[in-house]
């Protein structure tokens, strides 16, 4: 797997919100800012974005695109480049969560929300970071953590961005206060997570019945006329472009020596990686109500039970109050400072697979165990020198890209001005061919910006520039095809491969009615063995896991796993194949463990539940703000 295939399975972890992260994140450790990446050719003041008048600056975005920049880097181990951040559109993320958060703000405004000085200081005094044996540090030891980060925040900065952060937990509190969850709902969710089966599948797939399947025309007709819909072309539009290529420009740009020792001397922080240990936890909460010596004695006896060899990550699963628990209390890799002072006292104590007696924090009891350890070090330069070369590069192709758009944006005011331009600059004016919303277009591949243009803008006018993945274009629109039904010759092959698909699986039906009736009769497997299909087997899995042939589908999910163990399922059609299952075993869910698992089942699905309702009732108030973008600011952040 490569290493961009991880991040792309880790998206929706990259998905953060700064106000979030302030409210929630920090209650663990204090972030870490950088020095503002240096340059951009903007000026830190300058406003990326307005809403309703607050300014979002580059300056803001410099400082929290390398903050989220070096944890990427931290936590892939430095395996990052520069394709890789173009591919995860991490600078476009950053803005808009900014843009997120100040509406957020904006709205709280609205409603007549605000945080006083004493809330802000209340929450200052108890955060972990902040405290020692449970008591605040002061405020000149206060200052002096905040000094110490790299580069030092500076009090008033961190309590501003505080401010915002409580302020957007007030909004979301009261807008989805009236979100509740039911016994019955956190129960239904805690048996869909935790239920397990382990099958046998007999699995007939269509392409094994869809050799010599010969459609009539009479028989593709008549799909056609049945399922026009299912056939209509989406808008489809045209347009000439003239395209400036960083990539290319990329290849002609030299780096030298002094450049790259300068560029490492400079960003030395993102190349020096602090010792990181990977440990799972169970955390046994105080406070709250709780009963603290029960909880120590509850932490005591799971604790036992994993001395006595017992297995830590389904141990988290079942008794663990932190919401690591799901991935069985996997914490990841962290660095010293993430934690609080007795959790990462014991994590960085421990060799991998050991594990610690009950430690005590001010989150509660913790049973604790090292599974991995990442020593701390600083990359030298002869190890990260091509990177650096490639950045600069990249960084010296865009500018130059950028300079030829700038220019040639003063020459273009009409669609005949396109030719001349590119022909003066050596450049091309190309056709893209007719394309929709969400295809790619010739010569662009997918290019959203240009698309969503070329969806909203006249016949006869001159885009300004749009960022593509190869560098920067400027489009005119020259044809508009509306949505419509075609003609049966346009679509005819697409509409002979479904009714071959669809013979086909009532040829996979009939086949797996006459298995799962031999099935019942004798043996599973000798009934797939006479049927011809081999049987595969699955682990225990929970509803949603992928399954072979059909991958993930909730059809098969909601027909297998009412099924006794050792039931064989009637046969289940999907839209490519049709499964006879056989349970083979079974994890069902006790109600020893369902009274354990539905507090903790009822927290998370009630936060999903009001994150959901909220980003939902954002979505709408942002449509009533008056929100503008610094074209000319993001075409610089962003690069080409």
């Amino acid at each position: 797997m490569t290493m961009l295939d991880r991040f792309r399975r880790h998206r929706s972890w990259l998905k953060w919100s700064l106000g979030l992260v302030v409210v929630t994140f920090i209650f663990l450790y204090v972030p870490s800012f950088l020095d503002p990446a240096a340059g951009t050719g903007t000026n830190p003041n300058d406003a990326i974005a307005t809403i309703e008048g607050r300014r979002v600056t580059v300056g803001t975005f410099q400082t929290l695109y390398q903050q989220q920049l070096m944890s990427v880097r931290q936590a892939y181990g430095g395996q990052i480049t520069e394709d890789m951040i173009r591919q995860l559109q991490i600078p476009q993320r950053v803005v808009q969560q900014m843009v997120d958060e100040e509406s957020m703000v904006v709205e709280a405004t609205r409603l007549g929300m605000t945080v006083s000085n004493a809330e802000l200081r209340e929450r200052i005094l108890r955060m972990p970071g902040f405290q020692e044996n449970g008591q605040f540090i002061g405020d000149a030891r206060y200052r002096q953590v905040l000094s110490l980060q790299r580069p030092p925040i500076r009090a008033a900065d961190f309590e501003e961005q505080l401010r915002k952060g409580l302020l957007a937990e007030k909004l979301q509190a009261a807008i989805t206060a009236w979100v509740l969850i039911s016994d019955a709902d956190a129960e239904a969710e805690y048996l869909k997570q935790n239920e397990k089966v382990k099958l046998e599948m007999a699995v007939f797939t269509a392409d094994q019945f869809s050799a010599g399947i010969t459609p009539t025309d009479a028989e593709i007709s008549a799909r056609f006329t049945a399922n026009q819909d299912t056939y209509r072309s989406p808008e489809k539009r045209r347009v000439r472009y003239l395209s400036i290529d960083a990539e290319a420009l990329r290849a002609t740009r030299t780096v030298t020596p002094a450049e790259v020792d300068a560029r490492y001397r400079e960003s030395i922080a993102m190349f020096t990686t602090p010792e990181q240990v990977r440990a799972s936890h169970i955390l046994f909460k105080t406070g709250e109500g709780k009963d603290e010596a029960a909880q120590r004695k509850a932490a005591e006896d799971v604790l036992a039970k994993v001395k006595a060899g017992g297995d830590f990550a389904a141990l988290a699963k079942q008794y663990s109050e932190d919401t690591s628990a799901a991935q069985g209390g996997d914490l990841n890799f962290f660095a010293r400072e993430a934690m609080v002072k007795e959790f990462s006292d014991s994590a960085f104590a421990m060799q991998p697979g050991q594990v610690s007696d009950i430690v005590k924090s001010q989150f509660g009891f913790h049973i604790i165990t090292t599974t991995e350890r990442r020593a701390g070090g600083t990359q030298p330069l002869a190890d990260v020198r091509a990177q650096i070369e490639d950045q600069l590069k990249f960084e010296k192709a865009g500018a130059e890209a950028q300079s030829i758009a700038d220019q040639a944006a003063k020459e273009i005011d009409d669609p005949s001005d396109l030719d001349r331009v590119a022909q003066a600059r050596g450049l091309t004016v190309s056709d893209s061919g007719l394309f929709s919303r969400d295809e790619p277009l010739a010569g662009l591949g997918f290019a959203p910006l240009v698309a969503a243009e070329a969806f909203t803008m006249e016949q006869g006018k001159v885009s300004g520039q749009l960022r593509t993945n190869q560098g920067i274009a400027f489009i005119t629109l020259t044809e508009i095809k509306a949505p419509a039904v075609p003609a049966l010759d346009e679509v005819k092959d697409r509409v002979r491969d479904d009714v071959i698909r669809l013979k086909a699986v009532d040829l996979a039906k009939a086949k797996a009615v006459a298995m799962a009736a031999a099935a019942r009769r004798g043996t599973f497997a000798a009934a797939a063995k006479a049927a011809g299909v081999e049987v595969k087997t699955t682990d225990l899995v929970t509803r949603g896991t992928p399954y072979p042939e059909v991958g993930v589908n909730s059809t098969v999910d909601a027909s297998v796993f009412p099924l006794a163990k050792g039931a064989t399922s009637a046969p289940i059609q999907t839209d490519h194949a049709v499964v006879v299952a056989r349970v083979a075993d079974r994890t069902d869910v006790t109600p020893e463990m369902l009274a354990t698992g539905r507090p903790q089942m009822s927290t998370q699905l009630l936060q999903q539940r009001r994150q959901e309702f909220f980003s939902a009732y954002m979505s709408k108030a942002k449509q009533k703000m008056r929100i503008t973008f610094n074209d000319a600011a993001l075409k610089t952040l962003f690069g080409s």
